[in-house]
């Protein structure tokens, strides 16, 4: 007979890895995590600049861990550092460089089809984050500015005139981290920047006191058009021309794949699942940052791992 496990975990995001710890430390003995990339938390490795404040309480969300993860303040560094440990320590069997393709429950057990082959299991926690898909503005972008166009620091070079646009975090810092060696401006549709952390409003408060950093606030963007070959951009107030720009506008749901695998959507996209955050279809659960809009929480992910294993185990004494 096929191997049977306990449970899968499709995501090796922080809300993959504390579910798979948990799932271990409590008692579930077959437990495999799949992940697409070659790594684990690819979100951060790729969207989180080198040496990016990493904080517990994101946003000064205060945050009770409730788990067996002990996760603390650090860096983009330290973070990974941390997670590598717990896979280690944990032994934890995972999957790299496989995508799932789809879920299906069959006789009360699911099969999980990627492209590793098929593996079966009696519970699934689907953990797969916004970021692998950003949010991109609803105009047009040309294909000529293709690679003028950014969702991450990826290519970026130096003394360049760069637009970042968006009022979170990643937005002010990139904006901050770029602007040592590039013309930056920032540009956010709200007249303020209430979103960042307290630290980083701090900073980029900073940043433009001392010109380093240009604002661009309370002011739409609506579209782009290739100059020359710089972006030209029309913003609700008039236009003005940078070589490169880079939006840091958040994630959206990844509906098509969180259909694949059976869990219903309501009328927003967004997936329906109770307060133990089991999806309509028994033993498939979703954490992470697809389960709030809000987004970004490590330490909120973390908890949704502890109490789905929990949950599974609790289930597992009642039958």
């Amino acid at each position: 007979m096929e191997k049977v496990y306990d449970l899968i975990i499709i995501g090796g995001g922080p809300g993959g890895i504390g579910s798979a710890v948990e799932a271990k430390v409590l008692g579930l003995e077959k437990v495999l995590m799949i992940e697409k990339t070659d790594n684990h938390s690819h979100t951060i490795r790729k969207f989180y600049k080198d040496q990016k404040r990493v904080d517990k309480d994101w946003q000064g969300q205060a945050v009770d861990l409730e788990g067996n993860v002990e996760f603390t303040d650090g860096t983009k560094e330290s973070t990974l550092d941390y997670f590598d440990r717990l896979l280690d320590d944990e032994a934890i069997d995972t999957r790299f460089n496989c995508a799932v393709e789809k879920v299906e429950k069959r006789e009360g057990l699911f099969h999980v089809i990627s492209g590793c082959g098929e593996d079966v299991a009696k519970n699934v926690i689907v953990a797969i984050g916004r970021m692998g898909k950003p949010n991109k503005p609803s105009y047009k972008i040309p294909a000529s500015l293709k690679t003028q166009i950014n969702f991450n620091l990826d290519k970026c070079s130096n003394g360049e005139h760069i637009l970042v646009v968006g009022g979170g975090d990643s937005a002010v810092e990139y904006a901050c981290e770029l602007s040592q060696t590039n013309e930056v401006t920032l540009n956010y549709r709200r007249d303020s920047l209430n979103r960042p952390n307290p630290t980083n409003q701090e900073m980029i408060a900073d940043y433009c006191e001392n010109e380093a950093v240009r604002t661009k606030l309370g002011v739409d963007i609506e579209g782009l058009e290739n100059e020359h070959g710089q972006v030209k951009v029309k913003f609700s107030d008039g236009e003005e021309l940078f070589d490169r720009v880079i939006y840091a506008i958040g994630g959206t749901t990844p509906k098509d794949f969180l259909k694949s695998c059976g869990i219903t959507l309501d009328e927003t996209g967004e997936p329906i699942f109770d307060d133990n955050y089991e999806s309509e279809v028994p033993g498939l659960y979703i954490a992470g940052d697809i389960v709030f809009n809000s987004g970004g929480s490590i330490a909120i992910a973390l908890n949704h791992g502890y109490r789905i294993v929990n949950h599974i185990l609790k289930q597992r004494k009642e039958t």
